[in-house]
């Protein structure tokens, strides 16, 4: 005769499930805040032009002659994301020599997303392989005549230049809405380091924005500045809805915000 289930056994099984769900519930919002309101790519967006740098396919804008450059690090929708290429020739109109290299390739296509999940894409476009070829990027920056390099990472593009600041390849970096970026992430960052993150994000929650900031001022080791932007949302930065005036305005707080950190140290 099959005994019945105990109660105890019932209700650990049940607890293990929601708990379950719930884990399952949250990496499915997660994934949903980093695809979300994905951009139409655009070859040909920009003021820059096409050249290939450090064997990477990358947009460049500003002048050659800058002693000053600064990278732009994309999400995973890749570096032909018109409104990403936009921030690059404002930054470049500071007098900067901007690149935004294709990390990427193959940017995460959202309509394929049944097929091809965002953690299945992720396998092959880690951010662990976008910081090796980042490095030769600097390297090639320097070889041509910069004198500081700074670097900005948006939600993908976070977690690699949250690698560089450990390692002192650059001069300055800005994480945007950050993906994947622990604290003790942080407390690794050897330059100067400022994090813009958003109300409203899953993958990198106010919570989290906060454990960087006492981080950062518990060691003081590094010029530091963290700030949360309210009703903003993961990505806002540079996949903003044109008609959302408050979108808009974070924005263009969070492009001064990183043209400010860059003045104060890129020198």
């Amino acid at each position: 005769m099959t005994e019945e289930p105990s109660v105890i056994f019932v209700f650990d099984y049940l607890c293990s499930f929601a708990d379950l769900s719930r884990r399952r519930k949250s990496r499915r919002m997660a994934s949903h805040q980093c695809c979300s309101n994905p951009p139409t790519l655009d070859p040909s967006s920009g003021v820059g032009h096409i050249e290939q740098l450090g064997g990477l396919s990358t947009y460049v804008t500003g002048s050659h002659s800058a002693k000053h450059a600064i990278i732009l690090i994309s999400d995973i929708f890749g570096y032909e994301a018109p409104k990403l290429r936009k921030l690059a020739d404002e930054v470049a109109a500071a007098g900067y020599y901007v690149v935004v290299p294709d990390f990427i390739r193959e940017p995460f296509v959202l309509e394929n997303i049944a097929i091809l999940p965002l953690e299945v894409w992720m396998k092959d476009h880690g951010t662990d392989k976008g910081f090796e070829e980042s490095k030769l990027i600097i390297e090639t920056l320097r070889s041509k005549g910069a004198t500081a390099v700074g670097a900005a990472g948006f939600c993908w593009g976070g977690k690699v230049v949250s690698e560089l600041s450990k390692y002192e390849l650059i001069e300055a970096a800005v994480l945007l809405h950050p993906t994947w970026v622990t604290v003790d992430d942080i407390k690794g960052a050897k330059v100067p380091i400022s994090i813009l993150g958003a109300e409203i994000d899953n993958l990198c929650p106010p919570e989290l924005l906060k454990q960087y900031e006492e981080v950062l001022t518990a060691q003081s080791k590094v010029d530091s500045f963290v700030k949360l932007f309210p009703k903003a949302e993961h990505g806002w930065s540079t996949r903003y809805d044109d008609e959302d005036e408050v979108a808009v305005k974070s924005a263009k707080e969070a492009k001064q915000d990183v043209l400010d950190w860059f003045a104060k140290h890129i020198k």
